[in-house]
């Protein structure tokens, strides 16, 4: 399965975003059309990875926040990394999505270096929402303006969106996204996150059942 030529459809590009360059990417998981967006408001440079015909309604699409230390560096902190590469073999599997990659939510919204510090805070007894608030951080910065209109840009009617997060989904209802279904990502937990899934699970309402068959 091949991507699209890249054209979708008549839709009005929203103001915030502009579409600035279209590059067939080769990669491990298969071959993707790479779409670099400027969003106007933020300056940040954002990308978006589709696989096949994803204009029409019901695409699988991951709306996915940077994480440099899990995406890149493979971090057993989180889950991030495991994440990114099991949506965009979700996405290749089904034959059609969408993986929008955001740039500055790294942390949850509070920068590298915000986030460096709230997990050498983490190493010293906090929880990762404790962590941000006593940085003066909310416990979740991230805004996905840019990612909904990046999506109406593209002219994609609806969405099953690949997230286990309660938040990430009214986030994208309140800016006019159709989401006909929330996809669950579980990844099976390691030693060094669960504490973080326990946070995540408990204090920010993600959805995470697999970790009741994990013993204490």
């Amino acid at each position: 399965m091949t991507v699209s030529d890249g054209v979708f459809g008549d839709s009005v590009r929203p103001s915030g975003v502009e579409r600035v360059v279209d590059v067939r990417l080769s990669t491990s998981h298969g071959d993707f059309l790479a779409i670099g967006y400027l969003d106007r408001e933020s300056g940040d440079e954002q990308m978006v990875l589709v696989y096949g015909d994803a204009e029409k309604e019901g695409a699988l699409v991951r709306v996915h926040s940077e994480c440099l230390t899990g995406d890149v560096f493979g971090s057993k902190h989180c889950e991030c990394g495991d994440q990114l590469s099991a949506a965009l073999h979700a996405i290749v599997t089904e034959g059609r999505g969408i993986l929008v990659y955001l740039q500055g939510h790294e942390g949850r919204g509070i920068g590298l270096l915000g986030k460096l510090r709230a997990m050498k805070l983490q190493a010293e007894g906090l929880d990762t929402v404790e962590a941000n608030l006593a940085l003066g951080f909310p416990a979740d910065a991230r805004d996905y303006r840019v990612a909904a209109e990046i999506l109406h840009e593209l002219g994609v009617e609806s969405v099953r969106l690949l997230s286990n997060n309660p938040l990430k989904r009214e986030a994208l209802l309140r800016h006019g996204i159709k989401i006909t279904e929330q996809v669950p990502l579980l990844i099976p937990p390691r030693e060094e996150n669960m504490s973080y899934l326990w946070t995540k699970r408990e204090r920010l309402d993600h959805y995470l059942p697999h970790l009741d068959s994990v013993a204490d």
